[in-house]
């Protein structure tokens, strides 16, 4: 399962940028466009994640709405998990540049929910 392993390896990469470039200080990442960085780089592990899994579904480029649809079709639970990684880490870090760390703290968190998920789900389907 390589792309698990990029996929770890791309938040792995998420929490180093905000850990040696973003500097936290009481709370809060005081460097706007290294927090931006790890939101995107979070949020592309979790598309490889999901892409890997879904391999062969689609070729093109995905939407937001076609991951939450075949999340759907798996697990309603997750969709809540990918609705709150999308939010957190594509728009409020990666867009906004949110610099409260528990906020992304917790969006991490949630790209990790999601890669678990995929790992287990393929664990499964290979057992």
């Amino acid at each position: 399962m390589k792309y698990i392993e990029e996929a770890n390896r791309y938040i792995d990469n998420a929490k180093e940028i905000l850990r040696e470039k973003a500097h936290k200080e009481d709370g809060y990442y005081q460097d706007m466009k290294y927090v931006k960085m790890a939101g995107h780089t979070a949020y592309t592990g979790i598309l490889m994640a999901l892409d890997g899994y879904f391999r062969g579904a689609r070729k093109t480029r995905k939407s937001v709405e076609w991951y939450q649809a075949a999340l759907a079709k798996e697990d309603k639970k997750i969709v809540t998990v990918f609705n709150s990684a999308y939010h957190t880490l594509h728009l409020v870090m990666g867009y906004d540049g949110e610099q409260n760390s528990k906020i992304v703290s917790a969006g991490l968190e949630e790209a990790e929910k999601i890669i678990h998920w995929v790992e287990m789900k393929q664990e499964k389907a290979t057992a």
